[in-house]
């Protein structure tokens, strides 16, 4: 009797096997149920861009509305929603969503690893954001969109001032998205401490993992501040509670201080990532490493830290002590000297490089006019003096927005070009990329730069019409042309987007010879798994640093058999020590499953019961949650072996 030996597979035979493995189920249960990192980047950022041209249209509506004196295009009630929920929709369902979306996508692939640390919780984020999106959207389905502004300050937000559900639809949203922002960023810090490739130490890492590390460490600490100031708030409109109400014994500059201990680092938690962008983009077309790497990571921290002691800025008129508001006054011009190192540090890397005029590059440079400028404003504004004159006035929406809309906007823009030939693996037009980039910067300058001058000139903000006679009429044509023109340049690179997806050109591994990890897999977009085998980092730009990427194979031990593709075919990554880059152990990555989608549907349920005060339908909620993180935790033994 002869026993034959079981020959072992194929590399092609492997490949075919992990492929098949972590492929997930077509249609709408695999969109349900999916856990993979790269599907749930991508949905966030398809989704916030979608709110981002809903945004874009109010803001052109709101516009419409200021372009002429004494006009009737909209009433005072409809333009104080459009004007609540464009703010809204800018901050919570676009700006900080689309950075989370690519720092999902990207994260593992640049880290060298196969997924997120916690590939459920990072489904679950998702899903909560589209439900909190909905829930706020949803006003408009019952004609009681909010009307408070996108700030909602007290009294005027309390149910006092604004009775019926408007305002309740953006306590209780903002309450609800803020718990899919918190739980991402708990994602993005163990991901990055514990999901790092061999060879990758803290000081190795891309630039953008350094700018998300420094984003998800100032959520953890800005948000629950808002949180909390947004149950108060709604504990007061729906339970009859004073915290904010002075005949209660409550303060409503409470709120505020509540509101913008989160609403200062916001600035910086959307332009920290931002920043990251820009400094990952720039070498790749500079064709040099990156000057002053170390300088740029502590840049990025530094401002991180001082962010949590400038927030009083934007209390300056509302009568704190001197001694106080001179501390936040120096703080608030303290920050501008790590923004100062960040941004010298890039012009010496373009100063000394061999230049690629590509799209990707323009909208990185742009950035730095718009950033400079939107810098100088926000010194002028640290200032005591200065912020009594121009504060409530139309500088500070000139001001804010070459913060918040350039200085994000536009690197968010270039790292679509950038990363969205790997995404999709097609290449975008340079041609139509660089008119969209020409056309949205001066539209974007000639609708914002005036605002400056219209401040200088008396305008206040957060007003719906003006009278005849006041100066104003030239400047404010001129901001609605601008308005218009940079829509009309998003526009086009929709359209870019679009063409490319139907007959752009392939874009390879690595179209831009770029130096991340992320490039290094063989596909665009990149295998199911990212990595069958794990690379090995072997400097800060692994690509340029070594003509052929080293890759690790499996150990015996624990800690190194998920290092090759077997561990590809068990579903397993390893996981690092934490502060070094050596394998410490073995994770599983969970199968697809519809658990993180149940318990966000059951808190959704909770919110519109709160919403309409109806006890029986936030039992409910409950019930539905408690199914789903009863199923999310249940272990057996054979789990537990």
């Amino acid at each position: 009797m002869t026993v034959t030996e079981e020959r072992p597979p194929t590399p092609e035979e492997e490949h075919e096997a992990i492929e098949i493995l972590w492929e997930e189920a077509p249609g709408a249960p695999g969109f349900f149920a999916s856990v993979d990192h790269k599907r749930i980047g991508m949905r966030y950022i398809y989704t916030a861009f979608i709110f981002f041209f809903i945004a874009g249209l109010q803001a052109l509506l709101l516009r419409a509305q200021l372009t002429s004196p004494d006009s009737q295009v909209m009433g005072p009630q409809t333009y104080n929603q459009m004007f609540t929920m464009h703010g809204t929709t800018m901050i919570f369902l676009f700006n900080t969503p689309v950075l989370a979306g690519f720092g999902n996508y990207l994260l593992p692939l640049q880290l060298g690893t196969r997924d997120m640390a916690f590939p459920r919780l990072n489904a679950f984020s998702y899903w909560i954001f589209i439900l909190a999106a909905i829930f706020m959207y949803s006003s408009y389905l019952v004609g009681r969109p909010p009307t408070g502004g996108w700030f909602a300050y007290v009294p005027n937000a309390n149910k006092t001032y604004s009775p019926g559900i408007n305002m309740d639809f953006w306590g209780l949203g903002v309450t609800f998205v803020g718990i899919s922002t918190t739980v991402g960023a708990v994602n993005f810090i163990v991901t990055i401490f514990k999901m790092r490739a061999p060879g990758m130490t803290l000081n190795r890492m891309p630039m953008f993992v350094w700018s998300i590390l420094a984003m998800a460490v100032m959520i953890i600490f800005a948000v629950p501040a808002l949180t909390v100031g947004t149950v108060l708030l709604e504990a007061d409109r729906l339970f009859g509670t004073q915290f904010y109400e002075v005949a209660g014994g409550g303060s409503p500059l409470l709120y505020q201080h509540l509101f913008w201990f989160w609403g200062h680092p916001e600035v910086y938690i959307l332009f920290v990532p931002a920043a990251g962008m820009v400094a990952t983009i720039i070498p790749v077309f500079a064709r040099r490493r990156l000057a002053g790497y170390k300088w740029v990571a502590a840049s990025l921290v530094g401002i991180a830290f001082i962010s949590f002691g400038v927030w009083v800025h934007h209390m300056f008129a509302t009568g704190l002590p001197a001694l106080a508001m001179s501390m936040f006054s120096a703080a608030s011009l303290i920050i501008a000297v790590p923004s100062g190192v960040l941004f010298f540090c890039l012009i010496a890397t373009i100063w000394r490089g061999e230049v690629e005029w590509t799209t990707p590059f323009l909208f990185a440079l742009g950035w730095f006019l718009i950033f400079l400028l939107g810098g100088v404003t926000g010194v002028m504004l640290g200032v005591l003096p200065f912020n009594w004159q121009a504060t409530d006035s139309y500088f500070i929406v000139a001001h804010f927005h070459y913060v918040l809309n350039g200085a994000v906007v536009f690197p968010i823009f270039g790292a679509l070009y950038y990363w969205l030939p790997k995404m999709t693996g097609r290449m975008l037009d340079e041609k139509l990329g660089k008119i969209s980039f020409w056309i949205m910067f001066v539209g974007f300058n000639l609708a914002f730069f005036p605002m400056h001058v219209l401040g200088f000139l008396g305008m206040p903000r957060r007003i719906y019409t003006y009278s005849e006679g006041l100066g104003w009429e030239t400047l404010n044509v001129v901001v609605t042309f601008g308005s218009a023109l940079f829509g009309f340049g998003t526009l086009l690179t929709l359209i870019n987007f679009f063409v490319s997806k139907a007959r752009g050109k392939p874009a390879g591994g690595n179209p831009w010879n770029a130096d991340g990890l992320e490039w290094s897999t063989p596909t665009s977009p990149p295998p199911e798994c990212n990595f069958e085998s794990i690379p090995v980092a072997a400097g800060r730009h692994p690509l340029w640093d070594s003509e052929k990427l080293e890759e690790a194979e499996s150990g015996t031990d624990d800690a190194t058999k998920s290092m090759g593709p077997s561990g590809a075919l068990n579903r397993q990554t390893p996981i690092l020590g934490g502060m070094q880059s050596d394998p410490e152990e073995t994770m599983e990555i969970p199968e697809p499953t519809y658990l993180p989608f149940v318990l966000a549907l059951g808190i959704a349920v909770l919110f519109v019961g709160l919403l309409i005060e109806a006890a029986l339908v936030g039992v409910l909620g409950l019930v539905v949650a408690a199914i789903g993180i009863t199923g999310w935790l249940w272990r057996t033994e054979a789990d537990l072996q």
